[in-house]
């Protein structure tokens, strides 16, 4: 009978050695590949550095830095929010500058985001308001306003606009959160809808975004937008994704700031809700069947439909064509609604509103 060759004298003993060979191996391999993704990724972001400069200018607020780019000349200045990602101000390229045609337009990143310096700790809607009010007071950016919000951009202007009514003149919400869309869109499908939900998996990629992963995994165009606005996000995304996760930390909180502003007095309001249907994709990815995806849609559409509603002259627009991102799939939609309520405060005179009710003077 043939012996084995580990149950020959010091067969095992060579097995283990061999081995241990193989594991020092492969531990060796991916020293050699982690060293080589943060030296890859220590490159690329100083070449983002050189190669995409920030467009605007960077203005302190005590410590810290936040990117604000301003374009165009005229009253009320409209204020682009952008949502919840790493884009920040390059999420209304396809709108930036034609909005400033019409009137001074600045779009900004917020903390963590692009170009502007991060902060420590999770932020929310009161926070970003903070931020906000400090940055346009140290630009010498004075109201009248007309804030655009896109999906939580949304509540972060209903949380200004309640802080500091006295500057806002005019809203546009760019198919906005609302403050209940957990608890309703969960009824309505049936699910979980919170994204809160994957935080711990933007923690985790934040804390290896050193190596180059984030970076290998993220790259590409964004359909409908231009290739160098693509490229600038795609640039810098392994550092936003840090300002991005701490927005998603305090999103509850961010939801629950939001709830508590019911009013915006007389303001002309404009909400814009994208209703193409989900694509197969996104139902995969979402785990739905079409016909759930639908239901989840006119739930959305009704969540929009209520909010009209904080203002006596507030107006909803469906967009049959687009995606979430309505800024990127049909700018034309969003330029013509906020030069709507633009051209509306001008007709008022762009007199201020009452910082408590909103009604005009």
């Amino acid at each position: 009978m043939t012996v084995p060759a580990t149950g020959k004298p010091g067969g095992w003993a060579r097995a283990r050695r061999w081995t241990a060979k193989g594991l020092l191996g492969l531990l060796a391999l991916l020293l050699i590949l982690v060293i080589a993704g943060a030296l890859y990724e220590g490159w690329q972001r100083h070449r983002a550095t050189q190669l995409f400069q920030p467009t605007g200018r960077l203005i302190d607020i005590g410590g810290r830095r936040i990117h604000i780019d301003c374009r165009g000349t005229g009253s009320p200045t409209i204020i682009l929010e952008s949502g919840l990602g790493s884009g920040g101000s390059v999420d209304w390229a396809r709108v930036h500058d034609a909005l400033a045609r019409h009137s001074r337009t600045c779009a900004y990143d917020r903390a963590g985001i692009m170009w502007s310096d991060p902060k420590p700790g999770p932020q929310n809607a009161v926070a970003v308001a903070e931020d906000l009010h400090a940055t346009l007071a140290a630009a010498e950016i004075e109201g009248p306003l007309v804030l655009a919000g896109h999906s939580i951009g949304g509540p972060y202007t209903r949380v200004y606009t309640g802080r500091y009514g006295d500057q806002v003149a005019g809203l546009v919400m760019v198919d906005p959160s609302h403050p209940d869309q957990v608890a309703r869109l969960g009824r309505a499908i049936k699910a979980n809808v919170d994204p809160t939900q994957v935080a711990w998996m933007v923690r985790i990629a934040n804390a290896l975004s050193w190596t180059g992963i984030v970076r290998l995994m993220t790259g590409g165009d964004v359909p409908n937008m231009p290739k160098d606005a693509s490229a600038k996000i795609a640039a810098y995304t392994s550092g936003s994704i840090r300002g991005a996760g701490a927005e998603l930390e305090g999103f509850r909180l961010t939801l629950d700031q939001a709830r508590a502003v019911r009013s915006f007095g007389d303001r002309p309001l404009i909400i814009l809700t994208a209703m193409a249907p989900h694509t197969p994709a996104q139902l995969k990815g979402l785990n739905l069947t079409p016909q759930v995806g639908a239901r989840m849609k006119q739930a959305w559409k009704t969540l929009h439909t209520e909010m009209v509603a904080m203002s006596s002259r507030g107006s909803q627009q469906i967009v049959p064509d687009s995606g979430h991102y309505i800024q990127i799939d049909r700018p034309d939609v969003v330029i013509a609604a906020v030069e709507q309520v633009v051209n509306a405060v001008r007709a008022d005179g762009a007199r201020q509103p009452d910082r408590q009710t909103g009604e005009r003077r």
